[in-house]
């Protein structure tokens, strides 16, 4: 039995939620709690590569719509498109109105339905389309926006791992990760992340930090009721949920980050 190590859930966490080269040595239970509770912090390096990406093109020259769609670009290209393809199937499940077994079937088969591409379009563009204004009224406050709403996505992530959520299936990653964390794990992340988005969103005018906190809050907020209606649909999570809820509550951070400005 190998012997534990807090690396071993940073390596989970990276090497199941990215493409980035990070070898996972450990597949069992404990090291998908740590992934799980590390789930954030790849939110922040995914977030950083996207903002950084859309600087750099401001920075050459490029107007703030291609820089949005960089931005959007890169957690997909970091993600393999899966948290996208989880979302589309799951908008599939949801709308075919079938019992929970033909639902997951369909959400198991390679195309994408008629609400699945819906669904897709629609957050595809409300994400560039927010991204877009946020980076033309300021450099900054795109890319501030791109890294919460990745923050948001993942910490989603971890919430919806948490002890007493079911799995739909017996295999796959929702499987994997289902119940491994405990609440009280789950919510002391979730605050520490609040927090944190607070204080860097307070140079952005006087209720900046209030609005970025509100951002993590709704986005968590809506990625829940999803959560809840797909547990009561399907009967429990599965990999497709789970990049559902990831897309969801990106979007609702991003549209949250761009009101009240």
């Amino acid at each position: 039995m190998l012997k534990s190590s807090p690396l071993d859930g940073l390596r989970f966490a990276f090497g199941t939620l990215t493409v980035l080269p990070v070898r996972v040595h450990r597949w069992d239970r404990e090291a998908a709690r740590g992934g799980m509770l590390s789930a954030s912090l790849v939110g922040l390096v995914v977030g950083g590569c996207a903002a950084g990406l859309g600087l750099l093109l401001l920075f050459l020259g490029a107007g703030a719509l291609l820089a949005a769609v960089a931005s959007v670009a890169v957690p997909a290209a970091l993600t393999r498109g899966l948290h996208l393809d989880g979302l589309a199937d799951t908008a599939d499940g949801l709308g075919s109105g079938k019992p929970a077994e033909d639902a997951l079937r369909i959400m198991k088969q390679s195309d994408i339905g008629p609400f699945g591409v819906l669904t897709l379009v629609l957050v595809l563009l409300a994400q560039v389309a927010v991204l877009a204004q946020l980076y033309g009224d300021s450099w900054t406050r795109g890319a501030a926006a791109a890294v919460t709403s990745a923050v948001a996505a993942r910490l989603a992530l971890t919430l919806a791992a948490r002890t007493g959520v079911p799995a739909a299936r017996p295999e796959g990653l929702g499987a994997a990760v289902a119940g491994v964390v405990p609440v009280p794990g789950a919510l002391a992340v979730a605050a520490a992340c609040t927090i944190v988005s607070a204080a860097w969103g307070t140079p952005f005018g006087p209720h900046g930090g209030l609005r970025a906190a509100a951002a993590v809050l709704l986005s968590l907020a809506a990625a829940e009721l999803l959560l809840r209606r797909c547990t009561r649909r399907f009967g429990g999570v599965t990999g497709d949920v789970f990049g559902a809820l990831a897309e969801t509550a990106a979007t609702t951070a991003l549209v949250v980050l761009s009101l009240g400005r």
